[in-house]
């Protein structure tokens, strides 16, 4: 991985996966080393962030490292018309390696065809999102003590999920079964599907949630995502099918985890932040370990 970019999850081998999950293991016991103070990261976010970006930039301060860069591009030349060829190729000249959150589907793909310096998708439009993908693996293998033989329930924006695409692609490398959950306008693109088809990998899809959780060792709930709907009308009919409440998960099995990459809106409701089974702050705290066990691995530092 030293002086790679990570723009897909696809970009990693199922050994790459466990190394950078057994690195955040160790991190997770000893998060403050420095190991990068040599460095200087930059986060570029073109789209709003609070989890990754700040996850990223705990990851770095706790490496002993420094970072720039900003947090909207109104306060940047982006604001001027400036490209984002210039952009990129400018930055790689103040960093050893670009974080970049992006709206338009690609743009990580191609920034890092033009950068001398690796570039780390930070999420491209409902393209990828891979540090999710192995903070999420992380997270799984943490409260299941394997990523092999699971049933994994993905519930809500299943259209335009990044998270859920990534993860899926990841988990599609192990004997898993998967129950797609939404409204039939935001079902699981069919280019997935067929990867799984390939795969002879078992998937259902329906829009019954509640049926379903009893089935599941990881429910994972997404937020129905405003910003990607460019028909107001359409989001509003669909934004409030999910609401996941804690006499949902009485008949749950006792292994159960409920995970979200966050934020959510009302798709959780915060009775079920107390219950055992709710796992997604864990999740995010999670997101730092992982991220310092990438941020080193790309540095050539571990």
């Amino acid at each position: 991985m030293k002086n790679k970019s990570l723009v897909s999850i696809t970009d990693l081998s199922k050994e790459q996966y466990f190394r950078i999950l057994d690195l955040a293991e160790e991190f997770a016991k000893k998060p403050k080393q420095n190991l990068i103070q040599d460095y200087v990261v930059a986060t570029l976010f073109f789209e709003p962030s609070t989890r990754t970006r700040l996850s990223f930039e705990t990851a770095v301060c706790q490496l002993g490292g420094k970072y720039i860069g900003f947090t909207d591009p109104n306060v940047s030349s982006v604001r001027k018309g400036e490209s984002l060829k210039d952009t990129i190729q400018t930055v790689a000249n103040y960093s050893d390696l670009i974080i970049m959150r992006h709206p338009v589907d690609g743009a990580a793909r191609y920034a890092s065809e033009v950068s001398k310096v690796p570039i780390i998708n930070a999420g491209d439009g409902a393209n990828q999102h891979p540090t999710q993908t192995l903070l999420d693996l992380y997270t799984i293998r943490e409260t299941q003590k394997t990523l092999s033989g699971l049933k994994i329930g993905f519930v809500g924006d299943l259209k335009y999920g990044r998270t859920v695409h990534s993860l899926l692609m990841a988990l599609s490398q192990f004997d898993s079964t998967f129950y797609f959950i939404s409204p039939d306008e935001l079902k699981m693109p069919s280019r997935y599907k067929h990867q799984l088809d390939e795969k002879k990998l078992s998937y259902t899809e329906t829009t019954d949630l509640e049926s379903t959780i009893p089935k599941l060792d990881i429910l994972y709930m997404t937020r129905i995502q405003k910003e990607r709907f460019s028909d107001p009308i359409e989001f509003e009919k669909v934004k409030n099918s999910y609401i996941l409440i804690n006499s949902m998960l009485a008949g749950s099995k006792p292994n159960l985890r409920v995970m979200h990459p966050l934020p959510r809106v009302n798709e959780i409701s915060e009775d079920v932040d107390s219950n055992p089974k709710a796992y997604y702050f864990e999740q995010a705290l999670n997101g730092v370990f992982v991220r310092q066990a990438i941020l080193c691995l790309i540095l050539g530092v571990k």
